[in-house]
């Protein structure tokens, strides 16, 4: 019996081989090249986070914490300082008074965030000159580090991070998650970032890109400043929520990109991407806190004049809130609900 030849077989082995082995090649460049280009967009993320941190000078940590907090297991508390140091104003970002002050606390156990919008207009104290003012002046009296220690001493509580942007990030980071939704009040025909009235929103829920939701968070000429700040929280919020949601988890990288130069904080990379951590848990529950107060004219200058029981209650929901207070248990200690009932929907501050 003759053998059978095995001479085609192995032709067509060794061209699958050939065959597999171009594959395989082009599978390995093509990860190559993904990899690189997931580094390369890393360390411009990176870079980018790198230019906007600002250490303060002499500030490593607040006075009323014995150390600094860790994001991932530890309450903290952020203050956001808006700005306008566009050239129109021609301020600058260290001598322009701000525009926006919005007190933040972040509870890790229950995951849930309580949110204040302080009155631009509020008259207190300024430990920088040792009198009392605007709390908008504070940031052209002294910066950001005016501005954290006023805030601290109104409230007895330490700020933990800062972040500080101007029109131009606000207006990126709206556009780098694809617009944001909010409600609008009313008509509104409203100056744009280049004071041009380019704005025009009709009422209801709408989705509003950077410069529209810009608008929306600067008017007050048909309500108030308390108002304002009402919408400023909201529109915060809303932001929150979309950088939570699972569509915006590709998205991350590009709002941090998108700060670059607009923004400064004192967290570092490493800490944003705690902070990022904290949000893809899933959105937090955010609960808006109000100051109360009066409008008063009597030197004939506009200050709004806190009420100081409200400053009290604010000011022991924010320390319960951080675990500052031993004898609020419900928020620190094992809630398993999930809520945080203690100073918060029952307290007449909560919005």
């Amino acid at each position: 019996m003759k053998k059978r030849s095995v001479k085609p077989y192995k032709k067509r082995s060794s061209k699958a081989s050939l065959i597999i082995k171009v594959t395989l090649l082009l599978v390995a460049s093509l990860v190559i090249c993904v990899t690189a280009y997931g580094v390369y967009l890393t360390k411009q993320v990176e870079h980018a986070a790198n230019s906007a941190y600002e250490e303060l000078e002499g500030r490593q940590v607040s006075t009323q914490r014995e150390e600094k907090v860790e994001p991932v297991h530890d309450n903290v508390s952020i203050l956001f300082v808006g700005v306008d140091d566009s050239d129109n104003r021609g301020q600058g970002s260290e001598n322009s008074r701000s525009d926006a002050l919005i007190l933040a606390t972040l509870n890790n156990k229950t995951h849930t965030i309580k949110m204040l919008s302080i009155p631009r207009d509020s008259y207190v104290y300024i430990p920088k000159v040792g009198y009392k003012d605007k709390i908008t002046h504070a940031h052209a009296m002294g910066g950001t580090l005016t501005t954290i220690e006023t805030v601290e001493q109104l409230f007895d509580i330490p700020i933990d991070y800062y972040v500080r942007m101007n029109f131009n990030a606000f207006i990126d980071v709206v556009d780098a998650l694809g617009g944001i939704e909010a409600e609008v009040p009313y008509a509104l025909h409203e100056l744009d970032e280049f004071d041009k009235f380019t704005i025009n929103l009709q009422p209801g829920l709408q989705h509003l890109n950077g410069s529209e939701a810009l608008a929306l968070a600067r008017t007050r000429k048909q309500d108030s400043d308390i108002e304002r700040g009402k919408r400023q929280q909201e529109i915060l919020s809303a932001i929150i929520k979309k950088v939570a949601s699972v569509g915006s988890i590709t998205k991350y990288d590009d709002v941090i990109k998108a700060l670059g130069d607009n923004m400064k904080t004192d967290m570092t990379f490493t800490e944003m991407k705690s902070f990022i951590s904290y949000l893809s848990k899933g959105a937090p529950r955010i609960d808006s806190l109000t100051l109360d107060g009066t409008d008063d004219m009597s030197t004939g200058i506009y200050y709004y004049q806190l009420n100081q029981d409200s400053v009290d209650e604010v000011k022991e929901i924010f320390n319960n809130h951080l675990g500052r207070n031993e004898s609020s248990s419900s928020l620190t200690s094992g809630n398993t609900s999930g809520t945080d009932s203690a100073a918060s929907d029952d307290n007449s501050a909560v919005e």
